[in-house]
């Protein structure tokens, strides 16, 4: 199944001799499994990139995007050998479809019987398949056939149109084809319904950075170190809400075990001597190191949550330039009374004022959780701490790459409630895309991002 398309498209490729970024006419990709799809690309993202490639679609994009990732092979940080066509956030209409889809195909992950020719989608940074162990778990990222966009082993979406292996376990349906019909219960998940009405480059906040921003800012809000603090609860009563025990497995914990649920397991850890916690206790400090475009959406989910959640915060954002500085305080002001919260404190300072912010507001006990960007693991050395320092501190370290296809449905909700911060296009765009250019302004658009001159960028591959 395919629409006509052209024997060659334009592209964004990465020659790693010499970091040198070109623009050029390629061979358009084409169906090679029966799981690929292709999508002519509407707009895509400067982000960057890994590796990983198996069963795909062709996408026609329509724009995709340049994202802080796509400067790690830019500027030699990462070892490429081969030139790459760049780039990993697009949204697109779907042009062609291997021979997996079909309405039959009801023993796969449901995409492979609802996807259409023209289809619109948004697609994650790595493909997945919805089958293995990984995925079924909600770790997409860590799928046993992920391949990265913009990487040696797939093409990126920096390009007119781009080949999506397994692509019905990778894409997400934003808006259903003119010519589909009704869709069923499984063909476009409800939450994505709402997303038809958005700008493609607030769409295409959702390939990448988007999720990135809220997956980190659940992995701190999750923690079992910092549930005390939402809850009111010490450790680790605060975390056993998870854990239920049926009672006859707890009764031998406990003899006296009452009421519902937890059972045994809560009574066993209440202790009528232990002191309980003082209001001061119940605020929770977090920095955000990096205000990039993802740390300004970790900051925004962090807002957000926070405000659902009826905590007391101190929220330090913390750059070492100033433009991201002042953008992320601008971003603040245009959230509505309800998301920043009265009884808290956000604080917008450079690195050094931070550390005496933080010690000063905490009488030295410092923050509960420190969000960064993935800087961290990838810079020399990759991490600035030993073993010894962190278990001193009873610090917990976790790093990952984002599973944003498991993650949309939550940063779908949040790019729609929080339009007022995402929704623009410009130099006064908070959080949204700064600004849209053509591919052949590719090379300029990686130089500007790279010494911070410009924010996101988005290239509209038909401009």
């Amino acid at each position: 199944m395919s629409v006509p398309l052209p024997e060659t498209h334009k592209a964004v490729r990465l020659y790693p001799a010499d970091l040198s970024i070109h623009v050029e006419s390629i061979p358009t990709p084409k169906i090679e499994h029966p799981d690929d799809a292709i999508v002519k690309v509407k707009v895509c993202v400067f982000i960057g990139s890994d590796s990983i490639k198996d069963s795909n679609i062709s996408l026609g994009l329509q724009l995709s995007g340049l994202c802080g990732s796509d400067l790690h092979g830019y500027r030699g940080h990462e070892k490429i050998n081969n030139i790459v066509v760049t780039g990993h956030e697009f949204i697109g209409e779907v042009v062609a479809l291997g021979s997996s889809y079909s309405p039959d195909a009801t023993d796969r992950p449901p995409l492979y019987s609802t996807l259409h020719i023209g289809d619109k989608v948004v697609s994650p940074f790595t493909s997945s398949c919805a089958e293995c162990h990984f995925c079924r778990i909600g770790f997409t990222s860590r799928c046993a056939h992920q391949l990265l966009f913009g990487s040696e082993e797939l093409s990126g979406g920096q390009a007119q149109y781009v080949c999506v292996p397994r692509a019905g376990g990778t894409l997400f349906i934003v808006a259903l084809a003119p010519s589909s019909s009704a869709p069923s219960a499984t063909s476009v998940p409800q939450q994505s319904q709402p997303l038809s009405n958005l700008t493609d480059s607030s769409l295409l906040l959702l390939a990448d950075i988007l999720p990135t921003g809220v997956f980190a800012a659940l992995q701190a809000l999750q923690h079992p170190n910092i549930l005390p603090v939402i809850r009111g609860e010490r450790f680790p009563l605060a975390s056993v809400g998870g854990l239920v025990f049926p009672r006859d497995k707890c009764e031998s914990m406990v003899e006296s075990a009452s009421g519902e649920g937890t059972g045994g397991l809560r009574d066993l850890l209440l202790d009528s001597l232990w002191p309980g916690m003082g209001s001061e206790d119940r605020v929770l400090t977090i920095a955000v190191i990096g205000l990039g475009p993802v740390g300004v959406c970790a900051t925004i989910a962090l807002l957000d949550f926070l405000s659902a959640l009826r905590v007391r915060y101190r929220l330090v954002a913390i750059d070492t330039v100033e433009a991201r500085r002042e953008n992320i305080l601008a971003v603040y002001d245009a959230l509505p009374a309800s998301v920043r919260n009265r009884d808290s404190e956000f604080a917008v300072d450079s690195p050094d004022n931070a550390i005496r912010f933080v010690q000063d507001s905490t009488d030295g006990i410092g923050c509960n959780a420190v969000l960064e960007s993935p800087l961290v693991c990838i810079r020399r050395p990759p991490v600035p701490f030993t073993g010894r320092e962190l278990y001193a501190k009873n610090v917990a370290a976790v790093f990952g790459r984002c599973p944003v296809r498991a993650v949309f449905p939550l940063a779908a909700d949040l790019l729609r409630r929080r339009q007022d911060v995402f929704g623009g296009v410009g130099s006064g765009a908070g959080a949204g895309v700064e600004r849209i250019v053509g591919l052949d302004n590719a090379p300029e658009a990686y130089a500007k991002f790279a010494k911070n001159e410009w924010g996101k960028v988005a290239f509209d591959p038909w401009n």
